[in-house]
């Protein structure tokens, strides 16, 4: 294949449509690749099982961020979303970071235009700023420290009571947060596609019918369905509550992927998905974490192609606040 044929297909789809033959095993010539390049492969709990079960690395966006602040591989294969491996890039601005397929986004981070935020941030001058770590790197530059849903209380409390906050992109996230430290943060107006929609009547139908489950969830969900949850907590938080937990039954209000590690962590235990408000599969799964595949992570390690780059001055600014977060999460 042309190069200029690949460039194309990066323009146009977002990954490299290449065919691949049915006698490659893909398992095997991915592992061949990662060991011939030096690369690791670090996956999000969202994406297929498949792709979890490869990876060196499987976790939430803090664990993603911390382990790419200690690889020592040459090559970052980036198993997720684009602002996952644009974070990868900011903490590794001498590796390259490759991405399955870059139309991979976020809705929340999309929700948070930098150009917008920025004129919002300067009604409130006064204010320094979280950032959730679900944007992108322009608004990672405008921001004080990030944050992910696994340490959001901890760095909301790192700042003195006196201090005055703004909460981007998720004011799910940041309602939550009000909530539990009694601030009060100033919300930008964003929300996950995948949390925001789910219903919180056909949940409760639900519970009626599993009487004997426990009903946790991602806070990143909408208040009404956090207020019927017996557990709230990021992925990982999730992960370890049903772990430990007495109950063998639970419904899980977030990203169908996770069930595959709760299912490895504990095959003992039934986990049923919160149905969503459109839900006709009984599940509610991410478009963009989907839009990954076996194949298209090993013609992107063949090619080492999508590759996510960014500015000098991009990176200078928003290594900052990442470094900020990880040091407080220490």
């Amino acid at each position: 294949m042309k190069p200029q044929d690949i460039r194309l297909m990066l323009d146009e789809k977002g990954f490299i449509d290449e065919p691949v033959s049915s006698d490659i095993k893909l398992v095997e010539e991915i592992n061949r690749l990662k060991k011939e390049k030096n690369a690791v492969i670090l996956s999000h709990y969202y994406v297929e099982s498949d792709l979890q079960d490869i990876a060196d690395y499987v976790g939430d966006s803090l664990g993603l961020a911390q382990e790419a602040a200690k690889t020592t591989a040459d090559l970052i294969v980036f198993v997720g979303v684009h602002f996952m491996a644009e974070t990868a890039k900011i903490i590794n601005p001498s590796k390259k970071v490759i991405l399955p397929d870059l139309k991979a986004g976020c809705s929340l981070a999309d929700s948070a235009p930098a150009d917008k935020f920025a004129e919002f941030k300067a009604q409130y001058p006064d204010h320094k700023v979280i950032s959730y770590i679900n944007c992108t790197a322009e608004l990672k530059t405008l921001t004080d420290v990030v944050c992910t849903s696994a340490n959001a209380l901890k760095i909301v409390n790192s700042f003195p009571p006196e201090q005055k906050l703004i909460f981007a992109p998720d004011k799910n996230l940041g309602n939550y947060l009000n909530g539990l430290t009694g601030r009060e943060m100033v919300l930008w107006d964003g929300a996950c596609m995948v949390h925001e929609k789910y219903s919180v009547e056909k949940i409760i139908q639900l519970m009626d019918q599993h009487p004997d489950a426990e009903f946790i969830a991602h806070p990143e969900c909408e208040k009404p369905v956090l207020l019927v949850a017996g557990y709230i907590g990021s992925t990982t938080a999730l992960l370890n509550y049903v772990s430990k937990s007495d109950s063998k039954k639970f419904i899980v209000a977030t990203e169908s992927g996770i069930l595959h590690q709760m299912k490895k962590a504990c095959p003992d235990k039934i986990f049923i998905p919160a149905p969503s408000i459109d839900s006709t599969c009984g599940c509610n799964d991410c478009s963009y974490m989907k839009l990954n595949s076996l194949q298209k992570l090993y013609i992107c390690m063949k090619h080492e192609l999508p590759e996510v780059t960014l500015s000098a001055e991009v990176i200078k600014k928003a290594q900052l606040p990442i470094l900020r977060m990880l040091e407080i999460s220490k």
